[in-house]
């Protein structure tokens, strides 16, 4: 597979990132958004890392289908969360091709610290293929990284009016939107928005 643009940073780095990532939990970073989020249903975890999220729903009773290219990264959440309930899947976004063959939909959709890698024609490929794998009231759920951009990675500054407003035209309805929340990779002029999308019935 080529190499991924969004993805920079992340191989050489995995080891690191695996003890960062695992040091937040799953509560803790969620924790504003999980009462807006189906109770039961399966879980696509975009960008999934070192499965944290994964686990976490795994551990609520979803299976999770744990969708990270960076094979580094997949390797420490293979090894620190071997989980059934959980398929790890090689694939990346904009297109998530193998995600789309398995003709799957899902309840909860997350794109946890991901959709800023994406440039602006890569987010408008994506966003149909996205929207279109969340089930009839189903949710999608977003964190955007707003701030300075650590040496060697590639990001963008997407606003969460943006991304609400992309979702829109596919159908899916804002019910959550927190701006300017700290979180996780917290450093220096680091914020966050939150958004959580609906499908309808």
């Amino acid at each position: 597979m080529p190499a991924i643009p969004g993805t920079a940073g992340y191989a050489a780095e995995a080891d690191e990132l695996a003890v960062r990532y695992e040091s937040y939990g799953f509560e803790g970073t969620h924790g504003p958004i999980l009462a807006h989020l189906p109770e039961t249903g399966s879980v696509l975890d975009i960008g999934a890392g070192t499965g944290r999220d994964a686990a976490g729903f795994a551990a609520r009773g979803h299976e999770v289908l744990a969708v990270e290219p960076t094979a580094e990264m997949r390797a420490h959440g293979q090894r620190l969360h071997p989980d059934p309930r959980i398929t790890w899947l090689d694939d990346s976004l904009p297109h998530l091709e193998r995600v789309l063959a398995r003709k799957q939909r899902f309840a909860i959709v997350m794109l946890t610290a991901v959709w800023m890698h994406l440039d602006a024609e890569e987010r408008r490929i994506a966003m149909p293929h996205v929207a279109g794998l969340v089930a009839p009231g189903g949710a999608l759920a977003f964190s955007l990284r707003h701030g300075p951009v650590p040496p060697g990675r590639r990001m963008f500054d997407v606003s969460a009016e943006e991304t609400s407003r992309l979702a829109a035209e596919y159908g899916l309805q804002e019910v959550v939107r927190l701006e300017n929340r700290s979180g996780q990779q917290q450093g220096a002029g680091v914020t966050w928005s939150r958004l959580v999308m609906r499908a309808s019935e």
